[in-house]
């Protein structure tokens, strides 16, 4: 009997090689990006218009050989344009909302602040890889935490009190007329003094597990006139909340999946509830199969993973359920596990996160 050759397609393998060239490159760039968001070199060039790689090393305080290397990075990567004749370098507008507009609907570069502090862990990274487990929270520096914010704020800026509360008008009428709130991993405190501000009749408290962005939290509450009606805590809610309080409404934006123990946390709050309350969930919108996440986002998501979401947890020896880890199915026997009685999947158009209603 023959053996058939696999027919070797050399235009398949050229095509992939560009494409790994390509997203090296990328790789590269986003470094560059980094760059350019921690020195706020894309904030110097929006404000002064064109510049020259002088005019840029001038305005921003930086060495004038890495201004010209750096400005001619983005400019062959497409992330600025230049003029020949002037050797002027710019930031087109359309570029700017994303780079430059901190807390914008389409700002993006929260995410270079967090990239900038994982990519410091990479040599751990490599050795988990080996020999199992992960990297704890209190191994990253604030990068990752204030990036992660950063990110976070285009959504409680333009989508929290715009989209998801209306499109649960009950929850919204009890925070008019004065609610009990929590929000479970609440980091540095964004969504929940958002909450604060617009409902002032309400009352409501913070959980984080570390302490790490709680100070900022309570700083902030100052700042923005809502501490006398919001509190913070550090506290792991997955062994319970403090049993003298029921809650009206209990949020998570984007936590469930990292947590440690997922299970308790979800019984925790069942349990705190109130009989007619509402856990409002916000999760990463996974698909049920892996074939279905195939692209951009989906390798974002699992880069995401690895290098945060599903490391943070196996280092406490959690469940490690990763960004993609609650898909529909997976949220919908978490919560019948923990005792709700309902679970609603919002009518939200958004490719990045689902939104959860779950009653008890």
């Amino acid at each position: 009997m023959s053996e058939t050759k696999s027919h070797f397609d050399e235009a398949k393998m050229n095509t992939f090689l560009d494409r790994v060239f390509r997203d090296i490159s990328g790789t590269y760039t986003s470094l560059m990006c980094c760059i350019g968001d921690r020195l706020n070199l894309f904030k110097k060039l929006e404000a002064g218009g064109p510049m020259t790689m002088t005019e840029l090393s001038k305005t921003a305080g930086i060495n004038e050989r890495y201004s010209k290397e750096w400005l001619n990075a983005m400019a062959c990567a497409g992330y600025l344009e230049y003029d020949p004749s002037s050797q002027h370098y710019r930031l087109p507008p359309e570029h700017a909302p994303v780079l430059t507009e901190e807390s914008g609907p389409m700002f993006a570069s929260g995410l270079y602040q967090s990239l900038f502090g994982e990519v410091k862990n990479m040599e751990k990274l490599v050795e988990v890889f080996k020999k199992g487990g992960g990297i704890s929270l209190k191994e990253f520096d604030e990068n990752e935490f204030v990036g992660t914010e950063r990110t976070t704020a285009s959504w409680f800026d333009n989508l929290l009190l715009q989209e998801w509360i209306p499109v649960v008008p009950h929850v919204k009428s009890k925070l008019e007329n004065g609610a009990i709130v929590a929000d479970v991993g609440c980091g540095r405190g964004r969504a929940i003094i958002k909450l604060a501000q617009a409902f002032p009749n309400s009352r409501f408290v913070g959980f984080d597990k570390i302490e790490l962005g709680l100070e900022h939290a309570r700083t902030q509450s100052v700042y923005t006139g809502v501490s006398d009606r919001l509190s913070f805590r550090q506290m792991d809610i997955s062994k319970g909340f403090p049993p003298e309080e029921k809650y009206d409404l209990i949020t998570t934006f984007d936590v469930i999946h990292d947590m440690v123990d997922p299970r308790s946390a979800l019984k925790s709050i069942r349990q705190a509830l109130k009989p007619d309350g509402t856990y409002l969930w916000l999760e990463i919108n996974s698909k049920e199969r892996l074939e279905d996440n195939y692209g951009t986002m989906g390798a974002l998501f699992y880069g995401w993973s690895i290098m945060y979401c599903m490391t943070t947890s196996l280092a406490e020896g959690g469940e490690g359920l990763g960004t993609l880890g609650m898909p529909p199915s997976m949220v919908k026997k978490y919560c019948d596990e923990a005792g709700f009685s309902n679970v609603r999947k919002l009518p939200l158009d958004n490719s990045f996160n689902i939104l959860y209603e779950v009653k008890p």
